[in-house]
């Protein structure tokens, strides 16, 4: 009886604590810096994850004509700071279009990294009107689009 106690006041004290201390939860995560972020993205096609939360930036590369299939997406192509291209697909029939987009431009975004063989996918750079996802945008010439 005494061990369930004994037990039972570290988990206590390790909640209270916030686990840290007790190495039962990892330390929250440091904010993502610009300059790690493109490793984030390399990290996560190399490791073939997806429904990854990402916040990077990176350099158009292509613009691809408009996916109109079901909802309608605005698609280009970033280059990160690693080298690594991502597909950006953004949901224009729930977010303004990103207007003057151009080859050469940078654009800042948040949004959800789904793997695929040649890069990646971002997607849900937007807000979602049902409230189940995190809110996603893009940044570009100084302007979010969310």
């Amino acid at each position: 009886m005494k061990r369930s106690w004994w037990l039972v006041a570290l988990l206590v004290a390790a909640l209270v604590s916030g686990g840290r201390e007790f190495g039962l939860l990892a330390p929250p995560a440091a904010p993502q810096r610009a300059d790690s972020a493109g490793e984030t993205l390399r990290s996560a096609f190399e490791r073939r994850l997806s429904d990854l939360q990402v916040r990077a930036h990176g350099e158009v590369v292509r613009v691809l004509p408009d996916d109109d299939d079901g909802s309608r997406h605005q698609r280009f192509i970033l280059r990160t700071s690693t080298g690594q291209t991502v597909l950006v697909a953004h949901n224009i029939d729930l977010a303004p279009r990103v207007r003057g987009l151009a080859v050469g431009d940078s654009v800042a975004f948040y949004g959800e990294y789904e793997w695929n063989p040649r890069g990646g996918v971002v997607h849900w750079t937007h807000h979602d009107p049902a409230g189940r996802h995190a809110d996603g945008w893009l940044e570009h010439d100084g302007r979010r689009y969310e």
